[in-house]
C-alpha cells in the first residue's frame, strides 16, 4: 500500500513539473509580420531590443510565418524596401514600455504615404 502511495505521489509530482516547463517552452514569444498595404515588401529587417531578425519577402495581403523572440514590445524598428526605395519605422526608444508576454503576436505594417518624402512605415501590434 505504501509503495502504491509513493508511486502516485511520484507520477503526481512529474505530471506538475512537466506540465510547468511544457507551456513554457511550446509557447515563447512568436511574432509575425502582416503586409496590409497594397505593396510588396522587400528585404525586411525587424530589430526588437535584443534580436535583429530578417523576413523572407511579403506581398500585399500577406503574412509571414511566426519566428521565435526573446524579447519585444508593443513596436520594433522595421525597415523594408517598395520598388528599390527603403521605407522605415523607427521607434525613438522603449522607456516606459511593457515587455510583451509570451504568446503569438502580428506586426502588422501599413505604408503611410508612398508619395511622401519621409518613406514612413505604420506598424500596430496585432495579439495572435
Amino acid at each position: 500500500m505504501r509503495r502504491i502511495l509513493i508511486l502516485l505521489l511520484t507520477i503526481v509530482a512529474l505530471i506538475g513539473c512537466s506540465g510547468k516547463g511544457d507551456s513554457g517552452n511550446t509557447s515563447g514569444l512568436k511574432i509575425r509580420l502582416s503586409n496590409v498595404s497594397e505593396f510588396d515588401f522587400e528585404n525586411i529587417t525587424l530589430k526588437t531590443h535584443q534580436n535583429n531578425v530578417s523576413f523572407d519577402d511579403l506581398n500585399s495581403g500577406q503574412k509571414t510565418n511566426y519566428k521565435e523572440f526573446e524579447l519585444a514590445y508593443r513596436y520594433a524598428f522595421v525597415e523594408l524596401d517598395i520598388n528599390g526605395e527603403t521605407y522605415t519605422y523607427r521607434p525613438m526608444d522603449y522607456v516606459g514600455e511593457t515587455q510583451l508576454e509570451n504568446g503569438h503576436y502580428t506586426y502588422e505594417i501599413n505604408v503611410d504615404d508612398l508619395d511622401n518624402q519621409s518613406n514612413q512605415l505604420i506598424l500596430k501590434l496585432i495579439e495572435k
